[in-house]
């Protein structure tokens, strides 16, 4: 009988990875026994509490061991013996009991999901000790005389963008990856998946090392980033015996070992506004696995919800693990970083819902003809139905996740579509079932000699790497530091040729790499005299090599540790052993190597700072570039293999070009500039500027089209699908500019001519703008009524209100149609101008009255420190061009031949506006007005001067000062003025009485 069980979920913090210690990282995360507590690093909230299953302690206080090994310095460190005892010992116990059991790793890239699950080097993962243990177990119990008999099966997939791929099988690659399908007895399982049985741990450890080699090769080829995608390590373990009435009888575990994908907010990345965004499928997985944990926990809470298990690969295959027969662990991965407090919230937020999931667990113990016949049974029943037409719309009464009335609101067509669908899924029943009593009926020792002859393994790990350790050889790098070395390439002496296989010739090389820009013939590795050597092969000149980010010129000894690039994105490292001389010196990681080649292509971020390092910003912008650049470069590459006629270029951003401006509480150099990237349509001449996020979206869905490229279907897709298309109504940036408001803090009116300028700071034309101080109704206001001599003491806590005007714009490029500016100000809603339909020389004639009720402390500041960002947006006309029609290679060569050349209009220097031209130009208007307010002020007391001494007066009254130093009207001001010569309490030169003036009152003269 069916019992009722929580998820378990454990919280695992990793120590400071390089890049947060490199960023002065501070430590937000606390754990006191089960609870974990997250610390805002801003501390603008207070510290959130959650408590689980576990909470282990693997930031610090632990110390390596001879072995490589991290055991505790301190007792609360938890090694990786320690949550193998508490998490994966618990799984092997219920395995043994005929429990199924789920293990899943959440988290976001390079949160330690990886070190718990597979662990690296001496520090072994769950998996890897489960495996190791589980045979140890079967061995003494065999060993204390046990009838019963083990069998363990063991299979590896991963899912990436929505496809299965079976990592112990490549060679039997389909389109679309294998098929999930749904049996009543087996659940969601992968149609074709490889199962092989193991006799041992090393059976394991070389099944898994061979599963790890071909999702590195793989990853490589089609340019997949490996932190997207899902892994999923399969043990199916059965103990065979005899039960009290003599059946046989078999109780059964399945295992399911799961790796996830990183789990970075989609929303954070800023591609959502991209039109191709929902055709990605990368970030499905994840999104719909939050999705039924959240109908899970409802349902859990006694709510009636249907749980969408369907809407992704991955939650069908999880289905068992979430919300059926499984006992089912969770480990959450954190950061313990500042940097990543939004992420490692979000993870802690996602945990602690899935701990209140429950699960029906049940012992998987039945005699095997019980199991036979009822797969018989369901056979029988699915051929009838087949032979009699009567096919189903669904196949399970599964209220879970199929909704009634949408099957009933199915037009016609989509009937017989889902018929079509039934019938397929029927007969694939049909065959699994027939497969799974065949696979009951095999003895264990059929079953070995069958994964035997299944195809080739990987040699003995161990064995493997023995003989790097004495002989040269190159290793893959990887972006996921678990996929690096997996691609091990021994050089014996003789010549190695490098490059892809030749379907002309039938010829293959030694170290065959598939992918962007690899040749048939693409280099050359000669072994001779104790030395190795690169060179470049004569028949591919053009052929991609670099050596430590140089391009390879000439034949070259290589020494140990140096990096070497093949085509785009074939990354290695050359190791030497006798070169090295038994030293452990540390190479490159992958994105080190990616550093240097960016800054041997000329992006140099920054220079060290005093402390020998760099600043946070350029640490940030180095990141970025790091991520970009090659991704850029497999993108150019695939825009010309597939000639879609598209050149992609990196952008780098300033904060002033965004549209942010510092005040005095956050100068804007504190910004980090943004990597951008500009969509140059090099046959069309159209430009489109891509955030970094939208960019790396596009490339996933590029890396699917080059995909069905390679495998020789149509590629020919609609714009609406064509990543390397933007719609003709798409709406492009032209320009923009900074209105600063310093004047209209003085209450001055402004009136400029200023230079629209690109992302690049070149300027596209002339924007005539005005500002206008006036009153709350609107009612403009002249110098002599509106000037503040202080705003600091006279605008706080008063209203003021100005008009922005945008008369028009002058000298934009001809290219752009249906123009318009877009502008914001403060924290008010963005307002926009008319759209002028075609004109270089728009007109827009626009005004908006903007207000403040009462100013304060920032809207102060705003008005001294800030602007207004404005920009120009316009649509894009194709350009026709003449003469021969060249494909995208072309082009490419076309346009490097003339760079730099002195010919034509497009070679004349651009002129490049100063960025602090504009600030100043505001800066110089308002200085100036202040100087002639100043100046009449002057001109006004020297009257008061001249007048009181025509009039023989020793002092003029406070008051009278006042009102012509402070009034706005100048009727005010000479009223006061003619009040002198009448003020009798004044003196006179001729003192009291006809007396002389006294030293006394003649010290109290003016003022």
């Amino acid at each position: 009988m069916a019992e009722e069980e929580s998820v378990k979920v454990a919280v695992r913090v990793r120590p400071f990875n390089k890049r947060e210690k490199a960023r002065n990282s501070t430590l937000i995360v606390e754990m006191k026994g089960a609870t974990t507590v997250l610390n805002d690093p801003s501390g603008e909230n207070d510290p959130k509490r959650f408590t689980f299953d576990y909470s282990y302690w693997s930031h610090d206080s632990f110390k390596e061991e001879a072995s490589g090994y991290l055991a505790p310095a301190k007792p609360h460190y938890a090694d990786q013996n320690m949550v193998f005892k508490d998490v994966g010992m618990g799984v092997l116990a219920n395995a043994w009991e005929g429990y199924n059991c789920s293990l899943f790793a959440y988290g976001q890239t390079g949160s330690g999901k990886s070190w718990s699950i597979v662990g690296y080097g001496p520090n072994k993962g769950i998996v890897p000790l489960f495996c190791d243990k589980l045979f140890v177990q079967i061995g003494e119990k065999t060993a204390g005389g046990e009838t019963a008999s083990f069998e363990v099966e063991f299979s590896m997939l991963e899912i990436y963008n929505e496809q299965v791929r079976d990592l112990l099988n490549p060679a039997s690659k389909r389109k679309g990856g294998l098929k999930v399908r749904q049996h009543p007895k087996l659940g969601f399982y992968a149609d074709g998946l490889k199962t092989v049985a193991v006799s041992s741990y090393q059976d394991i450890e070389n099944r898994m090392e061979e599963g790890t080699k071909n999702r590195t090769v793989a990853a490589t080829n089609m340019n997949a980033t490996s932190s997207r995608a899902h892994t999923i390590v399969g043990i199916k373990f059965t103990q065979k015996y005899q039960n009290a009435a003599g059946e046989e009888t078999a109780k059964s575990s399945v295992i399911n070992l799961v790796d996830l994908a990183g789990s970075e907010r989609a929303e954070s990345t800023g591609a959502t506004g991209d039109r191709l965004k929902e055709g990605a499928a990368i970030n499905q997985s994840l999104s719909s696995l939050g999705n039924v944990i959240s109908a899970l926990v409802d349902k859990a809470n006694g709510k009636k919800v249907r749980v969408p298990y369907r809407d992704s690969t991955l939650t069908k295959l999880l289905k068992n693990a979430l919300g059926g027969n499984s006992k089912t662990i969770m480990i959450a991965a954190i950061s313990p970083a500042d940097i990543n407090y939004d992420e490692t919230l979000s993870t802690l937020r996602y945990a602690d819902r899935a701990k209140q999931i429950k699960t029906k667990v049940a012992v998987n113990e039945d005699p095997t003809e019980k199991l036979i016949r009822e797969l018989q049974e369901e056979n029988e029943k699915l051929k009838k139905l087949l032979e009699s037409g009567g096919i189903p719309t669904k196949l399970d009464d599964d209220s879970d996740d199929e909704d009634e009335e949408d099957v009933k609101s199915l037009s016609k067509d989509e009937r017989e579509r889902i018929r079509k669908e039934m019938e397929e899924e029927m007969q694939a029943r049909i065959l699994a079932s027939q497969q799974e009593m065949e696979e009951m009926k095999k003895t264990w020792e059929e079953k070995m000699k069958q994964s035997h002859e299944s195809g080739p393994v990987v040699p003995d790990a161990g064995a493997a790497r023995k003989e790097k350790e004495t002989t040269p050889h190159l290793y893959n790098l990887n972006v996921d530091p678990q996929l690096t070395g997996m691609i091990v390439h021994l050089l014996k002496p003789g010549e190695h040729l490098v490059g892809s296989s030749n379907e002309e010739s039938g010829e293959t090389p030694c170290i065959l790499l598939k992918g962007l820009n690899i040749q048939p013939h693409h280099a050359a590795l000669i072994v001779e005299g104790g030395k190795v050597y690169l060179d470049r092969c004569q028949t591919s000149p053009d052929a991609k090599i670099m050596v430590n980010g140089q391009p390879l010129t000439e034949k070259e000894e290589l020494d140990h540790n140096d990096r070497i690039l093949f085509g785009a994105n074939h990354l290695y490292i050359f190791a030497d052993p006798k070169q090295a001389g038994g030293k452990k010196s540390p190479a490159m990681t992958y994105e080190e190597a990616q550093a240097e080649i960016n800054q041997n292509s000329g992006f140099v971020v920054g220079k060290p700072d005093s402390l020998g390092g760099s600043s946070l910003d350029e640490l940030i912008l180095q990141d970025d570039l790091v991520e970009v650049l090659p991704a850029i470069e497999q993108a150019n590459t695939m825009s010309e293999e597939m000639d879609k006629k598209v050149k992609f270029e990196v952008a780098i951003i300033p904060a002033k070009k965004m549209g942010i401006v510092g005040s005095e509480t956050e100068p804007p150099q504190r910004r980090p500039p943004e990597v951008m990237v500009k969509m140059r349509n090099v046959e069309l001449g159209l430009e489109y500027l891509w955030t970094k996020a939208k960019f790396m979206n596009r490339k996933y869905l590029m890396d699917e089209m080059y995909e069905s490229f390679s495998d020789g279907e149509d590629i020919n897709w609609p714009d609406e699908r064509d990543p390397f298309t933007e719609p003709p109504d798409h709406e492009e940036m032209i320009g923009a500019l900074h209105i600063y408001l310093e004047s209209i803090a003085y209450k001055i009116e402004a009136k400029e001519q200023l230079d629209l300028t690109n992302i690049k700071g070149i300027e596209v034309g002339k924007l005539n703008v005005e500002l206008w101080p006036c009153t709350q109704t609107g009612k403009v206001l002249r110098d002599e009524d509106a000037f503040v001599d202080d705003p600091e003491t006279d605008l706080k806590g008063q209203p003021i209100a100005f008009k922005v005007k945008i008369l028009n714009a002058r000298g934009l490029p001809d290219r752009f149609v249906d123009i318009y500016c877009k502008f914001k100000v403060y924290t008010m809603e963005p307002y926009q101008t008319q759209v002028i339909k075609k004109a270089i020389n728009p007109d827009f004639k626009f005004e908006q009255l903007i207000s403040f009720n009462a100013v304060d402390k920032l809207e102060l500041d705003y008005l001294l420190n800030g602007s207004i960002f404005v920009q120009l947006f316009g649509k894009q006309v194709p350009k026709k061009r003449e003469g021969k029609k060249l494909n995208t290679k072309q082009i490419m060569k076309k346009e490097g031949m003339l760079k730099g050349k002195d010919i034509g209009a497009e070679n004349v220097p651009k002129h490049t506006v100063d960025e602090g031209k504009v600030g100043y130009q505001f800066q110089v208007l308002t200085l100036k007005k202040r100087l002639e307010r100043l100046e009449k002020k002057m001109a006004q007391m020297n009257r008061v001067v001249d007048v009181a001494e025509k009039s023989s007066k020793m002092r003029v009254k406070t008051d009278t000062i006042k009102t012509v130093l402070r009034a706005k009207n100048p009727d005010a001001i000479e009223k006061a003025i003619k009040t002198i010569p009448k003020d009798k309490g004044a003196g006179d030169n001729e003192g009291v009485n006809g007396q002389p003036q006294s030293q006394e009152s003649a010290a109290c003269t003016l003022l």
